[in-house]
């Protein structure tokens, strides 16, 4: 995760990381073919955390790098309430279904799910969603989810937050979809951070993506948090990002 300064709130890049050289000079190509025009073309970046990559928009001009040899940090002793890993990022689109085939045609993420026609998940490993789009009223950034340990972390989490002034805007409850727990909070800046854990493996070989139905008792397994807030549902629309089109086409 890396943290730009902005006069606006907004998604400044999002970043898969590829095996090696040779698989991003791949992609480029593929890319190329597919009728993508290249933000930069395969290079050895100076930039932070180095690395091999290529940059490139989607539709609605999120900025998509592929990179490899990206540097590594040395592993940080373990806390047991502190986040492992960035587990998911959900936008927020104007076209669901344009976004759904742009980013498996042509990015190449997996569908696991859907909730209705309201959200997709997608996957680029066996993790049930690295990304997930939601049909929305413009482009925007809906939150971003950070994974931990295990449901004890998870609490313990929650705890350090209350302490500390926050307090959900929707949770603790458990997603249907991806069937991980969740805890979502307002941050002072605008976004919304999701505490999460539990987030399911895929078996790749026979996995049928399911559609989930849009009701309380399946948008949280355990019934702990109800619906989200009118709040909640604001603060996860986003600011309308400048540099994408929104639904009225600007």
């Amino acid at each position: 995760l890396q943290f730009v300064e902005s006069d606006n709130l907004g998604l400044e890049h999002v970043a898969f990381a590829l095996a090696t050289p040779e698989d991003v000079d791949s992609a480029a190509k593929h890319l190329v073919n597919m009728g993508v025009d290249l933000i930069s073309e395969p290079h050895r970046s100076d930039d932070l955390g180095g690395g091999y990559r290529l940059t490139f928009n989607d539709p609605e001009g999120r900025c998509i790098m592929l990179a490899a040899l990206l540097e590594a940090v040395a592993p940080r002793s373990e806390i047991s309430n502190q986040p492992i890993q960035l587990s998911h990022v959900v936008f927020n689109t104007v076209d669901i279904n344009a976004a759904v085939e742009f980013w498996t045609q042509v990015v190449g993420l997996r569908v696991s799910d859907w909730s209705e026609n309201q959200m997709a998940f997608l996957r680029c490993n066996n993790r049930h969603h690295s990304v997930a789009f939601n049909q929305a009223e413009w482009t925007s950034v809906n939150h971003i989810a950070y994974d931990f340990r295990d449901t004890d972390a998870f609490f313990q989490r929650l705890g350090v937050l209350r302490h500390l002034g926050f307090v959900p805007i929707w949770g603790p409850g458990r997603h249907g979809p991806g069937n991980n727990a969740f805890a979502y909070f307002g941050d002072p800046v605008g976004y919304v951070p999701e505490v999460t854990t539990g987030l399911i493996d895929v078996e790749e070989s026979n996995w049928v993506p399911r559609v989930w139905q849009r009701v309380p008792e399946q948008s949280d397994l355990w019934g702990t948090a109800g619906p989200p807030s009118d709040d909640a549902r604001a603060r996860m629309a986003g600011s309308p990002e400048p540099t994408v089109r929104s639904a009225g086409g600007t």
